[in-house]
């Protein structure tokens, strides 16, 4: 039988050990499979929302939930852990000069840095789960690589609620939490789910540039410049490259807009998402000119790094057009003949735009 003070108390003691180890949010959910989070996942799938990302539809299956993955699984930690800025991240949107890069992109490579703490935490609960004489616990820890669905997770932990954006929301972290998950045969007792806290607001709505919502809670990867910047290979669309900006990865808009992030304290940020000096504020004259050497050079470390010289510098001519910035022609021009096609394909454009703000 399991003996249920002592779960309650190693589910205490695993709480303070996460805190410790960084992160800044804890919940416990079951680990069976939700029918209604599987509905919603196929049938944004359906709609084709998930634009070019295959790997989403490949594995619908395996992702739907917990159970679907590893059966065996009877607990699922959900953990946050803190990247909320010092810094307005729109405060870059009217210096077409400069670049605007992701608040998530501008420190260390999340991946690294969540993965290892959440493996640090699963040797700590195999040795504790040993000490009190609980059968050793299977473990399978997870962020952002592997089909799993952790924002609905962490709402059925109670850390935060999916908001219109469709991105988890934290009452004392606003937008901004890296999110992991640890599943386990250990039968911790589940928290409460978080409520959603959205009312009637639909500012991450209204801000999004590209109308990447075609309703509340619901993104439309295809129209979103996070994906277009990220995920999408080839050339951007004409249809949003003016509405990109000089956004060059990623965007903030409706995570940065949410009222909820007043809560947010930079202090509870891990140390190893505190921006590069060279990111926060870069000038697009800085990037035009990398080659794969310098780009991977440049980005060693970061996220950045993950989509490859050709499709930033894609981006960073997408944004040299959008900028009126005629001092940009000479790099612009040296582009035209890149060996990848979209790299020259947005140059042609970019002069253009550039040559017709002369």
């Amino acid at each position: 039988m399991v003996n249920a003070p002592v779960i309650v108390g190693l589910k205490h003691r695993l709480i303070a050990e996460a805190q410790r180890l960084g992160f800044a949010s804890v919940g416990f959910t079951s680990a069976a499979d939700d029918p209604q989070r599987s509905q919603r996942l196929h049938a944004w799938i359906e709609a084709g929302h998930h634009g070019s990302m295959e790997w989403m539809a490949d594995r619908a299956d395996v992702r739907q939930g917990p159970h679907s993955m590893w059966p065996e699984a009877q607990s699922v930690i959900a953990l946050g852990m803190s990247y909320a800025p010092e810094i307005d991240p729109l405060a870059l949107e009217e210096h077409p000069d400069k670049a605007r890069i992701s608040v998530y992109a501008q420190g260390r490579d999340y991946h690294d840095t969540v993965k290892k703490a959440l493996k640090a935490l699963a040797r700590w609960l195999v040795a504790e789960a040993k000490k009190e004489g609980l059968e050793e616990p299977q473990l399978k820890v997870f962020v952002d690589t592997a089909p799993v669905m952790e924002k609905p997770l962490g709402e059925a932990s109670g850390i935060g609620w999916q908001g219109k954006h469709s991105n988890l929301v934290s009452r004392e972290h606003g937008s901004w939490l890296f999110l992991g998950a640890i599943y386990t045969t250990v039968p911790f007792e589940p928290d409460a789910p978080h409520r959603d806290q959205c009312g009637s607001c639909t500012a991450c709505h209204d801000a999004c540039p590209t109308d990447a919502f075609p309703q509340p809670y619901v993104v439309d990867a295809r129209r979103c410049i996070s994906y277009l910047t990220i995920e999408h290979k080839g050339p951007i669309p004409s249809e949003f490259r003016k509405a990109m900006g000089n956004r060059i990865y990623g965007c903030d808009d409706c995570l940065a807009v949410c009222p909820w992030n007043k809560f947010a304290d930079s202090a509870a940020r891990h140390k190893a998402f505190v921006p590069r000096d060279e990111l926060i504020e870069p000038r697009l004259s800085d990037f035009l000119d990398l080659d794969d050497a310098a780009f991977r050079a440049l980005f060693s470390g970061s996220p950045i790094k993950r989509i490859g010289r050709d499709r930033f510098v894609r981006n960073c001519l997408i944004a040299a057009g959008n900028s009126g910035d005629t001092g940009l022609l000479g790099q612009v021009e040296a582009l035209q003949s890149d060996a990848d096609p979209a790299v020259a394909e947005a140059a042609d454009w970019a002069k253009a735009e550039l040559t017709a703000a002369l």
